[in-house]
């Protein structure tokens, strides 16, 4: 019986630790809808949906260069439903901007 127990315990523990894994990164070719500077997040839209992307701190000084309805490849961690996707990279595809390429740690 106590070796029952040890094996549910184990096995339970390695699916939650399994569970608990890092981002997984996506993409999102987005229009910019709204740029909020205060909260340090980004509107965008996906499939007739629209939801905010977080700014990290490095990105902060340039995300106000973002072209509003200008289109934008952002490449971001996902970390569920639950929590607000990270941008890591941005692509500018249209639109004017001082910032075309965010690489992570700078704008190219």
């Amino acid at each position: 019986m106590r070796f029952l127990h040890a094996t549910l315990f184990t096995t339970l523990l390695l699916f939650g630790l399994a569970n608990t894994s890092d981002a997984e990164e996506k993409s999102f070719y987005s229009p910019v809808i709204y740029i909020d500077v205060e909260h340090h997040r980004i509107l965008i839209s996906q499939l007739g949906g629209v939801f905010y992307i977080d700014v990290p701190e490095i990105a902060r000084p340039h995300m106000e260069k973002l072209p509003v309805s200008g289109l934008v490849d952002f490449v971001v961690d996902w970390k569920g439903e639950d929590h607000i996707p990270m941008i890591k990279t941005w692509k500018v595809k249209s639109g004017e901007s001082t910032c075309m390429h965010f690489n992570g740690k700078e704008c190219l």
